[in-house]
């Protein structure tokens, strides 16, 4: 029988946890699915990520209403995907005044939002509960080259492009007066990378980028939140050894001259030892492998996933 495609058989609800990391920050998680990051300061709250659909948004503020009935001020885009940026709207009945992203997020989301949405809406049906609220992309209404400062009141929260990553416009929000740090996917834990429009060559370093600032807790894209200086190396390290590994295995391939195929014989074999066993790992392998590919043969910018390449490459990889 033929793998269903993508994740449309994936229908198990997460355990969704709401976990206070310091005095002003807050970790929305659910067991492998897209994580958001909360920060309410003296004046007004800040979101990271929105959730894929104003209605599944609905959680995330209940859980804000729960400990504080401060204005949400501001959403930041960690990057384009539709499922971190699609419940954007929601906020703005609670008080939003600024959408705000990353050159790079504002480039793509001219370039490939639409078939984004649409490609993702049909890989991962779950993940987007209440799909008919959204409506339409999520356009930032403030666009930053390299890094911002905001103050929510008295506490300093900047907001930086580190470098390509996970996709070219990767977004991190960083507390500096507490050590926090919300990385979006550019750091997943337990869960697989998806990197169908990365920068994978580049990756590694902004890795480092991100852990020069010694972060002492972290909210990856998916997993759970990292609560000690030692398990945000851990996150980090993962992240790259996932990374590097994958765009081995596309090099090897290509030099060998293998099909995609053959690429992705090759590349189960020195990724699934080591993640068969994480969150989404079987989702994002067909995407990642294609990437790696496509990066290894010279294509530096992502081709753009549309629903119909979605599915001629998830039917052409299948035994």
């Amino acid at each position: 029988m033929a793998k269903a495609f993508a994740s449309q058989a994936d229908l198990e609800e997460k355990k969704v946890t709401f976990t206070q990391l310091s005095e002003n920050a807050w970790a929305y998680t659910a067991e492998g699915d897209p994580n958001s990051g909360v920060i309410i300061g003296d004046d007004g709250v800040l979101i990271v990520d929105t959730t894929a659909t104003p209605a599944m948004a609905q959680d995330l503020i209940a859980k804000i209403r729960s400990v504080t009935d401060k204005p949400i001020k501001y959403v930041v885009l960690s990057h384009y995907h539709a499922v971190r940026v699609l419940g954007a709207s929601a906020y703005f009945e609670e008080g939003a005044q600024q959408v705000i992203a990353s050159r790079g997020t504002y480039e793509m989301i001219v370039e490939r939002g639409e078939q984004d949405m649409k490609s993702e809406i049909e890989r991962f049906p779950r993940l987007f509960a209440g799909v008919e609220t959204v409506p339409g992309l999520t356009w930032p209404t403030l666009v930053f080259e390299k890094e911002i400062t905001l103050w929510l009141g008295k506490l300093e929260v900047k907001i930086a492009h580190l470098g390509a990553g996970h996709t070219k416009g990767d977004t991190v929000v960083w507390l500096p007066s507490q050590k926090v740090l919300f990385s979006g996917d550019l750091v997943e834990y337990d869960a697989a990378c998806y990197c169908g429009d990365a920068q994978l060559e580049e990756w590694p370093a902004t890795l480092e980028a991100l852990r020069k600032l010694e972060p002492h807790k972290l909210v990856p894209g998916r997993g759970p939140a990292l609560l000690t200086p030692a398990d945000v190396d851990k996150g980090i390290d993962y992240t790259k050894d996932f990374v590097t590994t994958l765009l081995q295995a596309g090099r090897e391939a290509v030099a060998q001259k293998l099909d995609l195929k053959g690429a992705m014989a090759l590349t189960r074999k020195s990724m699934d030892p080591k993640f068969a066993q994480v969150f989404i790992y079987e989702h994002c392998l067909p995407f990642d492998v294609s990437r790696a590919y496509d990066e290894a043969s010279g294509i530096r910018h992502p081709r753009i996933w549309t629903a119909e390449r979605d599915k001629e490459m998830w039917t052409a990889l299948q035994d």
